[in-house]
């Protein structure tokens, strides 16, 4: 076995074909749009490489079959916000244990040539695009722009050497059930008390609409771990992105004084129809999807924030509560809220009280080197 790094366009094209071909026919598997994959990789149509550089590896058995992949992904922007001096892993794909290894060592090699202290993953290729392996909870579907993996990755990481550095959360949210009655009261109460304001995104000023949102993102997510600022260009590329799928009832503003200063968006689960396309919309995918989108009736919630200056006033319950309800008035009857930090109790403790049930957990990795 060899592990050779991809380079021409038939590589890269291997590279990005080998989970379709790994995963076809596996229960519970929901192939990711093609298109979009290409494009997380592509310096061209992602804004991300502007502060990055991506090193994609091929494993290959002794008769030239690809076994696995994965990324290293250096982050100019990420090491000086945080003061890093790490690497990131990505894409991991292995058939074994002695794969996921030598793929490891690749990473670990290339990482410290750079000078690195550190690789940290999975990213693919940023946090915001998908994060961490999946611990459990493997009979469950999988949520829309959120990772996909088998049981053994974890233990084939701590195997490699990596161990835990940080878990993150999802919670699950039935919108049939009623909400308890004391998040109510509480929601109430900051309405009565504040008078803020929700309102939908609107479309006919999306651009704007999403230059408030990198606002509120910047000051909201500040202090997390592992959080990048957004760059102009890359807030420019995720408006394009958000514009294709977002539902205005589910993209919601909160107003205090007319000042934006919370933000509540979830967005329709199209892993519900894009199950049956194998990644692909062309030739005729794209009119099934069309004609299918009215059979969707789940969501997730992927983004939560509220400036640190009006927190502690239960504006946090008051969007959840607000998002779904509308997301109930069209014809949604659960979803997924997340990904959360482990550590960051209050926004754990907003959801849980707000009717959210922690389902899935997703492990970050790293290692020194």
């Amino acid at each position: 076995m060899s592990v050779v790094q991809a380079t021409t366009r038939a590589e890269l094209n291997e590279f990005l074909d080998y989970p379709y071909r790994k995963y076809r026919g596996v229960k519970g598997w929901v192939a990711p749009l093609r298109i979009s994959q290409r494009e997380l990789i592509d310096p061209k149509k992602n804004p991300f490489w502007d502060h990055a550089r991506g090193v994609f590896f091929l494993a290959k058995d002794d008769s030239g079959r690809t076994v696995g992949r994965v990324a290293l992904i250096d982050d100019d922007v990420h090491n000086q916000t945080h003061d890093d001096n790490i690497a990131f892993f990505g894409f991991f794909e292995a058939e074994s244990e002695v794969v996921a290894k030598a793929l490891m060592a690749a990473v670990e090699n290339r990482a410290q040539a750079l000078g690195r202290v550190a690789v940290r993953g999975p990213v693919n290729p940023t946090m915001n695009d998908g994060a961490g392996f999946q611990l459990g909870a493997f009979d469950e579907p999988p949520y829309v722009m959120m990772p996909q993996n088998p049981p053994e990755y974890p233990q084939w990481m701590e195997a490699a050497g990596f161990a835990k550095v940080k878990d993150l959360y999802t919670f699950y949210f039935d919108t049939v059930k009623p909400f308890d009655e004391r998040v109510g009261r509480l929601a109430d109460r900051s309405r009565s008390r504040y008078s803020p304001v929700v309102r939908p995104a609107d479309m006919k000023r999306f651009n704007e609409e999403v230059r408030v949102l990198k606002e509120i993102h910047e000051a909201s997510w500040e202090k997390n771990w592992g959080n990048v600022p957004f760059t102009d260009a890359e807030i420019d590329h995720l408006a394009s992105e958000l514009k294709m799928i977002v539902e205005p009832e589910m993209a919601l503003f909160l107003e205090h004084q007319g000042r934006p200063i919370g933000i509540c968006i979830a967005v329709p689960d199209l892993n519900q129809v894009l199950a049956r396309f194998d990644g692909r919309l062309f030739p005729f995918g794209i009119f099934h999807l069309l004609r299918r989108k009215k059979i969707i009736n789940r969501a997730r919630l992927v983004m939560l924030g509220v400036l640190p200056e009006f927190r502690n006033r239960g504006f946090d319950l008051l969007l959840i509560q607000e998002v779904v309800r509308r997301a109930k008035a069209i014809g949604i009857v659960g979803g997924e809220c997340g990904w959360t930090l482990e550590d960051n109790h209050s926004i754990n403790r907003a959801i849980e009280a707000a009717g959210g049930v922690r389902n899935k957990t997703y492990r970050m990795y790293q290692k020194s080197l």
